[in-house]
């Protein structure tokens, strides 16, 4: 089941994301800017089969609002248990369809893996198509200016 994260799933959501940090397959982030972005932010939960009134965090994605008309997806982040069953395509089509409610037509990211992204629609491009805007959370990265993520886009079909 994919929802809206909580608060109450922002320590999960450090640990998988750093999991993944520690492995130079992803950023990581601070529990400060995960509390600060909370609400760009969907997860993947199932429900705990010894008790249904607990979830367990499957996986996780953000989207954020970059500029006029662009949204990033940020911290796209499956456990490993759950790669290749679709959980990241289900994470990814939501995040789209959720641009898509905005009015948003084109959506990047900035990927180590852009196989991945590729199969679900998305083309290369040059990072400095980029705004400026999008840089400021460039420069207080610690592989600034060493970064060696591709830059992908989804762009709406009219």
């Amino acid at each position: 089941m994919i929802r809206n994260a909580r608060m109450g799933d922002i320590k999960k959501i450090y640990k998988l994301l750093q999991y993944f940090a520690d492995k130079d397959l992803l950023l990581g982030r601070s529990l400060s800017s995960l509390y600060d972005q909370l609400r760009d932010f969907t997860v993947f939960v199932e429900k705990e089969q010894e008790d249904p009134d607990q979830e367990s965090l499957v996986g996780v994605c953000a989207l954020h609002i970059s500029w006029e008309n662009l949204a990033e997806i940020r911290s796209l982040a499956v456990i490993d248990e759950y790669h290749g069953k679709g959980v990241g395509k289900q994470l990814i089509n939501r995040a789209l369809e959720e641009a898509d409610s905005y009015g948003i037509t084109r959506v990047f990211t900035l990927t180590y893996q852009p196989k991945f992204f590729r199969k679900l629609g998305f083309k290369d491009i040059d990072k400095s198509e980029l705004p400026h805007k999008v840089w400021s959370d460039c420069i207080n990265c610690s592989k600034f200016p060493d970064c060696n993520e591709e830059a992908l886009v989804w762009e709406k079909s009219t």
